[in-house]
């Protein structure tokens, strides 16, 4: 229910994409996202809670990135903070799995920076790379 009234919320307010993600499959990234939110949640032992502020960390005290690809990177933002912990969730349709973390500072590294899918440029950071 996160992930919809997320949804419905945006759409109110007239938001866009952030990122230059394309338009659609909105619902998909925001039921999905909230859905990893919470399997992180879940492992971390912390509670969730939805809020309004796109600043304010996702779960507890950290963000979670979610990809439904098994092998997928940690997106990291040129403006995401230095300071707090990004995790990596995957999976879809209820099948998570938390794959790590790591301090968006040290995720903003030369070599990770790429725009595999063109018009997003971001740091992408491999699992290999982060903190289980």
């Amino acid at each position: 229910m996160i992930g919809v009234m997320r949804r419905v919320r945006d759409m109110k307010a007239g938001r866009s994409e952030r990122h230059n993600v394309p338009a659609g499959g909105g619902w998909q990234r925001d039921i999905e996202g909230a859905l990893g939110e919470v399997a992180l949640a879940k492992s971390l032992n912390v509670f969730i809670a939805d809020h309004n502020d796109m600043k304010c960390p996702d779960v507890g005290s950290v963000d979670c990135r979610m990809t439904p690809r098994e092998n997928g990177r940690l997106i990291i933002h040129p403006d995401d903070p230095d300071d707090r912990a990004f995790y990596l969730v995957t999976g879809a349709y209820g099948d998570y799995v938390v794959r790590g973390w790591i301090r968006g500072g040290d995720a903003k590294r030369v070599e990770w920076w790429t725009d595999p899918s063109g018009g997003r440029p971001a740091y992408f950071v491999p699992q290999d790379a982060l903190t289980p």
